[in-house]
């Protein structure tokens, strides 16, 4: 894919240096002492002057009485450690969501609704969302409550040596799926769906669900369409290294590797033929009808 030398997203937020743990209810608190001390002589004169020192070095009484227990995320930073492989690859992320802003606020100019342009937030095994703890397991993911994508690095590694899909564009195509999800929240569709599902079987809202996955690939092939007529970012191989990542990230690809058999319905995603076909709709037709997943009889 060509991308160097193309304008970076300024809308990173880079929580790889950040850990979030759980501070427990085993907390030792001073309570107890501070108990003991106001019965004992002079007890009271300590108390003062320590609640003084805590006040003017800007000590946390909560702290010192043993208050903010509990199970409260707390996170703490350091200086980013990373490869020269994963500081480029932090690039190319922050210029793929570039060209992904460029494209769809060109693509919804010319409707009602404006493009409102997502955060990417980097991080390292777990952080906090609006969605809840995310963490890598999960897998690159998309929360509405805050429109933000959420993404662990080592994915890439997982898409190339785990389920054989390698490449610069294989990325790119991941992230533009997430973005996707972002344009569906703005034009109301993820709302609508959302309703649709609290009301339907648990057979009819897994399908609902298909639909809305495979209408973010079409998208993400909607987006690799405009993007090549206006800034010629695709070269050869980059079409089948996203397909092969639709390949590898297909619910039937997953399930046959996990448990040895498929069920489809059970599926969340979209079978791999159906990822690569609404990619490809996306890809060739390039229009936002043509990414119509919710029509009856389109899968």
């Amino acid at each position: 894919m060509r991308w160097k030398g193309n304008r970076r997203s300024d809308n990173i937020d880079d929580r790889r240096s950040r850990r979030v743990v759980r501070s427990g209810g085993t907390r030792s608190s001073m309570m107890p002492l501070i108990l003991q001390l106001t019965r004992s002589r002079g007890g009271w004169v300590v108390i003062v002057i320590a609640a003084g020192l805590m006040f003017f070095t800007g000590t946390d009484l909560s702290t010192l009485l043993g208050l903010a227990g509990g199970q409260t995320p707390q996170s703490s930073s350091t200086v980013v450690q990373q490869s020269a492989e994963e500081a480029e690859t932090v690039e190319f992320m922050a210029t793929v969501l570039a060209d992904t802003e460029d494209t769809w606020a060109t693509l919804l100019s010319k409707g009602q609704t404006p493009y409102k342009e997502p955060k990417l937030v980097l991080y390292r095994d777990s952080t906090r969302s609006a969605c809840g703890l995310g963490q890598s397991a999960m897998g690159p993911f998309y929360c509405p409550g805050d429109q933000k994508i959420y993404l662990d690095l080592s994915f890439f590694e997982q898409l190339s040596s785990r389920y054989g899909a390698p490449g610069d564009f294989a990325q790119a195509y991941v992230l533009a799926h997430e973005v996707g999800h972002h344009v569906q929240t703005l034009l109301g569709i993820s709302a609508r769906n959302h309703e649709a599902r609290q009301r339907a079987t648990p057979v009819e809202a897994n399908l609902l669900s298909v639909r809305q996955e495979l209408q973010a690939d079409c998208f993400a092939g909607l987006w690799a369409n405009k993007a090549d007529q206006a800034r010629q970012i695709l070269e050869s191989g980059d079409v089948e290294e996203a397909l092969a990542a639709a390949t590898a990230i297909g619910d039937d690809t997953l399930q046959r590797q996990a448990q040895g058999r498929v069920t489809p319905d059970s599926f969340t995603h979209g079978s791999a033929e159906q990822r690569l076909r609404w990619f490809t709709i996306g890809l060739e037709q390039g229009s936002i009808n043509s990414c119509n997943t919710f029509a009856t009889n389109t899968l």
